[in-house]
């Protein structure tokens, strides 16, 4: 398996190695996955979707889904709604509210990336 320097990282789509901070890949043109720095939990999504945003909407509003709009996902953001009187979905926002919060910068922005070309 390839490694990478210190100031280059591998596309996430075609695998060559690209520079740390180019946002698309020159060979393949996918757009890559962006984490701000510094490592402090303040994962973004490539349009700029935030880790602890959508960790904190799930936890106090997930019941309504805001959460799944926020990241993009108004599919299950309406299907959150349209159950919202059973506390299902407020159960399921609870724990991805968890989960959100738990899960590591680069796995988040990899997920969430809504910015794919």
């Amino acid at each position: 398996m390839p490694t990478a320097v210190a100031n280059e990282k591998f596309c996430r789509e075609c695998g060559s190695s690209i520079r740390a901070n180019a946002e698309i890949c020159p060979k393949c043109g996918v757009r890559q996955a962006a984490v701000s720095a510094g490592g402090s939990g303040m994962a973004t999504t490539a349009d700029g979707k935030s880790k602890i945003a959508a960790g904190i909407l799930a936890l106090l509003l997930g019941g309504l889904g805001v959460h799944k709009f926020y990241l993009g996902r108004t599919g299950l953001g309406v299907l959150y709604l349209l159950f919202c009187w059973t506390f299902i979905p407020a159960l399921i926002g609870l724990i991805e509210g968890i989960v959100y919060l738990t899960m590591s910068d680069q796995v988040f922005a990899e997920k969430y990336a809504l910015g794919k070309l």
